[in-house]
C-alpha cells in the first residue's frame, strides 16, 4: 500500500477563550458570550457570532455572582451596566445553563 493511497485527516483545534470572572481557558462553545453591539444594547450571544464587542462566562454559578457584583462586565464591554440590566443578563443565562 502506497502512501498516496491513505487519506491524511486533520483535526481542528476548538477556539479557546476566557471568563473574564475566573479567568480559566476553555473551549469557546463551553461559555456563554455577552455581546454589547454596536448600537449600544447589551444581551446574551447564544449563537456566539453577533457583532459587537464580547465578553465570555462560564457556566459557574460563582462566576456569574461575581459578573453580577463587580464591574468586570462593564470593564470588558465598556460600558456602565446597571444592576438591573446585570441580572436581567444572569437571568437570560440561567436559562441557556438549564438552571432555575
Amino acid at each position: 500500500m502506497s502512501c498516496m493511497s491513505q487519506k491524511m485527516t486533520y483535526s481542528r483545534k476548538a477556539p479557546q477563550r476566557t471568563c473574564v470572572s475566573c479567568r480559566r481557558t476553555m473551549d469557546k462553545a463551553d461559555l456563554i458570550r455577552i455581546v454589547r453591539q454596536p448600537s449600544g444594547l447589551v444581551c446574551v450571544d447564544q449563537r456566539g457570532r453577533t457583532n459587537g464587542r464580547g465578553a465570555y462566562v462560564c457556566s459557574s454559578p460563582e462566576c456569574w455572582q461575581a459578573c453580577q457584583s463587580s464591574s468586570k462586565l462593564d470593564y470588558v464591554l465598556k460600558v456602565k451596566l446597571a444592576n438591573e440590566e446585570k441580572a436581567q443578563l444572569m437571568t437570560e443565562c440561567r436559562k441557556l445553563v438549564g438552571g432555575s
